[in-house]
């Protein structure tokens, strides 16, 4: 990595990390400030959750083909920009159709930073950096999100509406930062013509249809999807509704438990990161199908055993605690494979298109998964203990369409190894050629 690369990448981590503390003020309170200190119901609020999710939705298919025609800068400053926008519009809505307009705004603002900053930090790394990166963007989000909630609570009083409406400022404030730290990176050039431009230097052909007929790709947006629905989908829905109806938790220790979610990913991320760099991400993203079908048990236990409330509580922490080492497994193997599978016309498409698998996760996760919390406590655990596994099956079956160095990039400081390079079926002049490369 060059060192022009490395002061792009700093600077798109410290960006991206205080935007996610920005977002830190609001998102633990969202519920909420619409629901009790607005007075506009709860109605109202799950609407206002669910359109802030929908947005994602109606602005990620379009996404990906901008950056890659325009560039991820100029994609991250207008996002940044429509996110402040919309944050400061929602803390001074007091109206339901404000409410809902802003949250939609905030929403597809919020979305389009994903795969633009997933874009920009592609292209500041090479294939023997961008694990770490990945990994150091995922622990500082984490961190940035911990000390903003953190912060946002000692500022929030339910009986005045103006402490709400600074969060949303603060977090307006720090989406234009974002937006001005971006402008300043010097994003590296080219050092040589793309792999995959045509033979005759026209622009290489890219779209829906070369995406979804590369099967590595879309196996690994069916594993992302299953991923973000049996975990964050059900952190603030399922998960909390069946914690405090079955396992009989106070609502408090939610937060208690999110905590340890949070600790357990600042403290065990760059350890984990060390354990699975020269180990094979599928067999890595296999072993937290089985982490998180076990952290199920554990929660099962705590709603169906017949231990103390003490045991219960400790079990329901430990189940969100198994989560976070989980998550920590996957942030160093998932988002770096995206892009060492897209061509490289297509990087901004290919990262869109796994965002949006996320956010359709995201937004069918809470609405399975809340009526079960809350009511169908066994079936609940059986169903999410099954996806679970269904993780590591997926994730098996994946690594059988990765070349070995897709599969472990260590691999690729090894000499005299020969790599086969996977493509999208029927690749374009936008894909490498077909060929067997020796290193």
């Amino acid at each position: 990595m060059t060192r022009e690369m490395g002061a792009a990448l700093r600077r798109i981590q410290l960006g991206s990390a205080l935007s996610t503390f920005g977002l830190g003020f609001t998102v633990p309170y969202l519920y909420v400030y619409v629901a009790q200190v607005r007075d506009l119901g709860a109605g109202t609020a799950g609407v206002v959750l669910a359109v802030f999710a929908m947005a994602a939705l109606a602005v990620l298919p379009f996404t990906g083909r901008v950056i890659d025609r325009r560039g991820p800068l100029p994609v991250l400053v207008v996002a940044s920009v429509v996110a402040s926008l919309g944050a400061v519009a929602l803390g001074f809505s007091s109206q339901v159709t404000a409410a809902v307009l802003s949250a939609a705004v905030l929403g597809a603002g919020t979305a389009v930073m994903q795969p633009a900053l997933a874009t920009m930090l592609v292209r500041c790394s090479d294939a023997t950096t961008r694990t770490r990166a990945f990994a150091m963007q995922f622990f500082l989000q984490n961190l940035g999100l911990g000390i903003g909630g953190l912060v946002g609570g000692l500022i929030v009083d339910t009986s005045r509406a103006s402490s709400f409406t600074m969060l949303f400022l603060i977090e307006a404030v720090m989406f234009l930062v974002l937006g001005a730290i971006a402008a300043t990176v010097r994003m590296p050039r080219p050092t040589a013509v793309p792999k995959d431009a045509a033979a005759d230097g026209s622009a290489p052909r890219g779209g829906l249809r070369v995406l979804l007929s590369h099967r590595a790709m879309v196996q690994l947006c069916v594993l992302g999807f299953v991923v973000f629905f049996a975990c964050y989908g059900q952190f603030e829905s399922g998960l909390a509704a069946y914690g405090t109806e079955a396992a009989g938790i106070q609502p408090s220790t939610l937060g208690i438990a999110l905590a340890a979610n949070t600790a357990v990913i600042v403290v065990a991320q760059f350890v984990v990161l060390r354990l699975v760099e020269r180990r094979k991400r599928s067999r890595v993203i296999a072993s937290v199908g089985l982490i998180w079908a076990f952290a199920w048990i554990v929660a099962g236990y705590a709603g169906l055993g017949h231990g103390s409330q003490t045991m219960a509580t400790a079990a329901m922490i430990s189940t969100y605690a198994l989560f976070g080492l989980g998550e920590s497994m996957l942030s160093p193997t998932v988002a770096p494979l995206v892009a060492d599978l897209a061509p490289e016309s297509m990087v901004g498409q290919y990262n869109s298109a796994f965002a949006l698998c996320k956010q359709l996760a995201l937004a069918v996760g809470p609405a399975v998964g809340g009526p079960m919390g809350a009511s169908l406590h066994g079936p609940y655990i059986v169903t999410f203990v099954l996806f679970s596994l269904g993780i590591t099956v997926l994730a098996l079956r994946l690594g059988r369409q990765l070349t070995p160095v897709q599969d472990q990039p260590s691999l690729a400081a090894v000499p005299s190894r020969v790599v086969a390079v996977s493509l999208p079926e029927n690749a374009p002049a936008g894909g490498p050629a077909p060929v067997a490369a020796v290193h």
